[in-house]
């Protein structure tokens, strides 16, 4: 379902909206709802990630379970090459 909805812009941002639509041989509009889309979009993004963090935190909170970066960074600089390593286990 799409329905209308309106927004307020200045003048200047109106114009430097009209300018890149032009550019784009777009419309105002198709402008405007691309960076909506796409400020929503990452906005989501993060608060999933922010979401996930805490959810770690909260695990790590309860069970101690971790990896240190050393541990990380050690496995990481495997990855790619011949002697890929398997993620390291974690523990407390």
């Amino acid at each position: 379902m799409v329905m209308a909805t309106s927004i307020k812009l200045d003048d200047e941002l109106k114009s430097r909206v009209k300018e890149l639509a032009d550019q784009r041989r777009r419309s105002a509009h198709w402008i405007m709802r691309e960076a909506v889309e796409q400020y929503v979009t990452h906005a989501e993004a993060r608060e999933d990630f922010l979401r996930e963090g805490d959810e770690s935190w909260a695990h790590y909170k309860q069970t101690g379970l971790h990896l240190t970066l050393d541990e990380v960074c050690e496995w990481l600089d495997t990855w790619g090459t011949d002697g890929e390593k398997e993620p390291p286990e974690c523990h407390d």
